[in-house]
């Protein structure tokens, strides 16, 4: 089945990952500064939802590389390992001073905020982009249930997401405004997992895959 110590730098990097303010994070701090803790838990449960076709389609596009290239495949791994790499980069390198988010007070139901969720995660050809890139480098090829692998890999990310975002969707909603303007949250959360992230894209670069 899964290599331990690929499963542990996968959940570690996982993690880093998803602390990482990005596109999905401001979606649910958004909506929790706006509308309150529950609209943010509903956002972060729509873009979990949306994960979940992103998963299927990961389980079934990268089984069928596997099955037709195995060159192409290590192509891939070791590309997932650079976009670790540049992701730290671009982290530690960032200038944001905060989380630029918008404050709109217009009310909006759960379905609605649901739906938005779930669209705009299912949307996004970046997310396609990213499972495709960045699960391959954690599967060991030796087992024949590639497909499993996948799934509990694909599944993990989306469980340890859901968990980051429900915290951000707490935080923001009980102090939005002070975690908005407080210039050293996000600096230092993008200088500190920017280098984690770094440093795993290495090991993963030079760890041996099955």
């Amino acid at each position: 089945m899964l290599d331990f110590q690929q499963f542990l730098l996968f959940a570690l990097a996982s993690l880093m990952l998803n602390i990482t303010p990005g596109n999905d994070m401001i979606f649910v701090a958004t909506h929790s500064t706006s509308h309150g803790i529950r609209a943010g838990m509903m956002a972060a449960l729509g873009i979990a939802l949306g994960c979940v076709v992103h998963i299927i389609a990961a389980v079934l596009g990268i089984s069928a590389i596997i099955a037709q290239s195995a060159v192409l495949f290590d192509v891939i791994k070791y590309l997932g390992a650079a976009y670790l790499i540049y992701i730290g980069i671009k982290a530690i390198v960032s200038k944001t001073q905060s989380f630029d988010i918008s404050s709109d007070k217009a009310p909006v139901s759960d379905g609605v905020i649901l739906k938005q969720g779930i669209f705009t995660n299912v949307l996004n050809p970046k997310v396609a982009l990213f499972f495709l890139a960045f699960l391959p480098q954690f599967i060991n090829t030796q087992n024949q249930s590639i497909g499993l692998q996948i799934l509990l890999l694909g599944l993990w990310f989306n469980i340890s997401g859901t968990i980051v975002n429900f915290g951000v969707a707490w935080a923001f909603g009980k102090a939005g405004n002070f975690l908005k303007q407080y210039p050293a949250f996000s600096f230092w959360q993008n200088k500190i997992t920017g280098g984690i992230l770094i440093l795993l894209g290495l090991k993963v670069a030079f760890l041996k895959h099955g």
